[in-house]
């Protein structure tokens, strides 16, 4: 009976997370809207390595802002990598803009991107900082709606959702069902619950004096996930990190099933380490598959049968709300593949400390930070 019981407490949590994933993708009912009082100067840090099919097409969306005044300053190791030519062919396409590009091979940590970043802030001239990854595409009121909240005092970063845009394939695809309809879901969740205990790659924007506090980059130059511990730093400070009502897109090109799965685990194993606990519970997340566990344990009871039945069409709800516009009516087809798939790399994810960045492996520790193998 008791065993009955807990399958029946399982299917309904499944159940009942997913109706509420439903209502949090609605809007940005619960993010937080600023207005622009006046518009300081602000530099854009874009760190690099290698390019994707995509990176010229991000790349330029930064570069045409309808904001008065700012820098961008691209930073790469290498004089040789692929996106030393994008940049200069962006220089050349705007040359009102104030476009820098610092090629410096220096390491100060196990983070790659952090030690561009680091090697970036000599040719940073402002007090606004914008950092966001090269796989970001932006929308030319971008830089004036995710500075606004830095105007409060009480800011101490902004951070924004994103949603994920399949470039080609069927792995892109699965790549952007595992951002658009269960990470960002679970992320509004979250704040529709009150939490901002978050702060994401595509989007940070910080003023230099905050950074100053907390011991600028390289208080994180160690750390996978560099910029959680920038809004973690910060609230130490008593600062509040506001998400932005922003979205930006990302480009997703997933190459094969190996690069995948390599992606993901690493985003996983990530969170597990930063979060543990709250890791640990996700599993209610992951909806469908978790309420078809719990139908079997409860012994495919008529009301176990129901609440299943009230998962999958939630599921489907929450697919054709946070679905990229045109996309085809089959990707349907895709989604139990792509439940199991996360579902497995989140179990996977408790047997393994390595995890691949870029080509490099990495074993993360439980502070998050990483050695390389």
């Amino acid at each position: 009976m008791m065993i009955a019981w807990l399958g029946m407490a399982l299917v309904a949590a499944a159940t009942l997370y997913s109706w509420i994933a439903v209502f949090a993708v609605r809007g940005g009912q619960s993010l937080e809207t600023f207005v622009l009082r006046r518009s300081p100067p602000v530099t854009i840090l874009k760190p690099l390595c290698g390019a994707e099919p995509d990176t010229y097409e991000c790349l330029r969306s930064f570069c045409d802002q309808s904001y008065p005044d700012f820098e961008i300053v691209f930073g790469v190791s290498s004089e040789s990598d692929p996106a030393v030519a994008i940049v200069r062919r962006l220089q050349r396409e705007f040359p009102r803009r104030d476009l820098k590009l610092a090629i410096d091979r220096r390491r100060h940590g196990t983070s790659l991107k952090v030690s561009n970043l680091i090697n970036m802030m000599p040719l940073a001239r402002h007090e606004f900082l914008v950092l966001a990854d090269s796989d970001v595409r932006v929308s030319p009121d971008y830089v004036a709606r995710v500075v606004a909240p830095l105007l409060d005092g009480d800011v101490g970063i902004v951070t924004c959702c994103y949603r994920g845009d399949a470039r080609r394939g069927v792995w892109s695809i699965l790549g952007c069902l595992f951002i658009n309809e269960w990470f960002m879901p679970s992320v509004r969740v979250a704040a529709l619950g009150g939490s901002r205990a978050f702060a994401f790659g595509a989007t940070i924007a910080i003023r230099r004096e905050v950074l100053s506090s907390i011991g600028g980059f390289s208080a994180i130059a160690n750390q996978l996930a560099d910029d959680y511990r920038l809004g973690e730093l910060t609230r130490a400070l008593g600062l509040r990190t506001v998400l932005s009502d922003v979205v930006v897109d990302i480009c997703v090109s997933e190459q094969g099933f190996s690069h995948l799965m390599q992606h993901e685990l690493r985003w996983l194993r990530t969170i597990r380490a930063l979060r543990p606990w709250g890791y640990g519970f996700s599993f209610v997340t992951f909806g469908v598959p978790v309420a078809v566990l719990g139908v079997l344990v409860a012994g495919c009871t008529a009301p176990a049968i129901a609440m299943l039945g009230a998962a999958i069409f939630a599921r489907v709800v929450l697919h054709w709300r946070t679905r990229q516009p045109g996309a085809a009516a089959t990707q349907l087809l895709l989604l139990a593949v792509r439940d199991v798939l996360t579902l497995t790399l989140w179990s996977w994810s408790f047997f393994t400390r390595r995890v691949r960045w870029r080509n490099d492996d990495y074993l993360v520790a439980r502070d998050g930070s990483v050695q390389a193998v």
